[in-house]
């Protein structure tokens, strides 16, 4: 076997490749934009290169055939934040049903990353922001992956944990009909903040789309910053984060809580586009594009996707949430019925405040991801990401 680093097209492709075949026998699976991938890699799409580095390689047999790939990366915005050794990240693995091959790639990324001054490892993580491509799957491999999600093969739990990756924390996906109703808690802690002086909450407005894009970083800031490895967005991650969403944005499903005028709060859902990308293959060309605007006319897609809740720290506790939700209701359950099902992703099992609101809300676990952390120095005690 034999490690090739990823610095040309023709490797870049067959990067892109592997999944392909390794997932040909998955009706489940869904095959990611060619584009979503290769903009990771893009120094002048990822700006994360602006503060970071990484590095990616294949895994070829020895006649040749690409039997795996991974890629390492060191965000400095992150290596230190809340972590008790410096900490770098690894992602993007596929790999064959092999031990060997595996730790060769997970060696790979071991050694390169301390030679960088890590003593720690994550993964498979994102270069870049935890919105994507976070987290193993090691339940719901029955369900569709929403964009941007790692889908994976259920064999890729033994070989992170054979190696010696353990649970930093689980992330988890919630699911629930839209129509079904919601707990009389939610309903009451809702309309008690309806009611309250000052409140008021509205949703997006694409014609004013700049000034709803500030409003989210400010409260994501304040919210979500201040979690240990989540660094803080610029203006500009504001504005190339809601522009990449722009094209798939229903305004009506994603609401915002303000205070005064202040924003305080917001919950954004999306409709969830794998539902249309499943048709195209992975690409994005004139055809992809024909077949997405199609999808996207006739408005096939019918999940909503609940991507997060942000509240400033000084007004959580009061039943923002449950006023959110009551807002979304009335426009998913009464004036707008376009989505049947509702999916919530991303809630760390080291937020149980989320998860208590998440349950208010309906629905069951409906898929598990794991973020594992590999200590290099197996003599230090292993330490899961804190309750926060």
């Amino acid at each position: 076997m034999k490690i090739v680093e990823v610095n040309s097209k023709p490797l870049a492709k067959k990067f892109i490749q592997l999944p392909v075949k390794l997932y040909k026998n998955e009706p489940n699976w869904i095959r990611p934009l060619n584009k979503d991938i290769e903009s990771v890699f893009d120094e002048d799409k990822n700006k994360t290169f602006r503060h970071g580095e990484c590095i990616r390689w294949i895994l070829e047999n020895g006649n040749g055939e690409t039997i795996g790939r991974v890629a390492a990366f060191i965000n400095k915005k992150t290596v230190d934040k809340g972590n008790d050794q410096p900490t770098g990240g690894m992602g993007f693995f596929e790999c064959i049903n092999d031990k060997e091959a595996a730790f060769k790639l997970f060696d790979q990324c071991k050694t390169w990353l301390e030679s960088k001054g890590m003593e720690a490892m994550d993964g498979p993580v994102n270069f870049g922001e935890r919105d994507k491509w976070w987290g193993l799957l090691v339940d719901g491999f029955d369900i569709d992956p929403n964009y941007c999600c790692n889908y994976n093969l259920p064999y890729y739990r033994d070989l992170f944990e054979s190696y010696g990756f353990q649970d930093y924390f689980q992330q988890y996906t919630f699911g629930r009909k839209v129509r079904a109703p919601f707990s009389a808690k939610l309903m009451e802690k809702g309309e008690k903040v309806m009611k309250e002086p000052g409140y008021t909450f509205r949703h997006m407005e694409l014609s004013k789309i700049d000034k709803y894009t500030e409003d989210f970083r400010t409260v994501y800031n304040k919210a979500w910053a201040r979690h240990k490895g989540v660094a803080e967005l610029s203006s500009l991650m504001a504005k190339n984060l809601i522009k990449q969403m722009k094209p798939i944005i229903d305004e009506k499903i994603i609401w915002y809580g303000y205070y005064k005028d202040e924003p305080v709060a917001f919950y954004i859902n999306l409709p969830e586009v794998n539902q249309i990308f499943k048709h195209v293959n992975g690409k994005l060309d004139l055809i992809g594009k024909a077949k997405f605007l199609y999808h996207k006319w006739t408005k096939s897609c019918n999940k909503m996707l609940g991507l997060v809740f942000g509240i400033v720290p000084e007004h959580q506790g009061k039943g923002l949430e449950g006023a959110l939700v009551m807002a979304t209701a009335q426009m998913v359950q009464k004036d707008y019925q376009r989505y049947d099902d509702l999916e919530m992703n991303w809630i760390g099992d080291f937020n149980p405040k989320m998860i208590r609101v998440v349950e208010q809300v309906g629905g069951d676990i409906v898929k598990t991801h794991i973020t594992y952390r590999k200590l290099f120095d197996e003599n230090k005690p292993f330490k899961r990401c804190p309750i926060q």
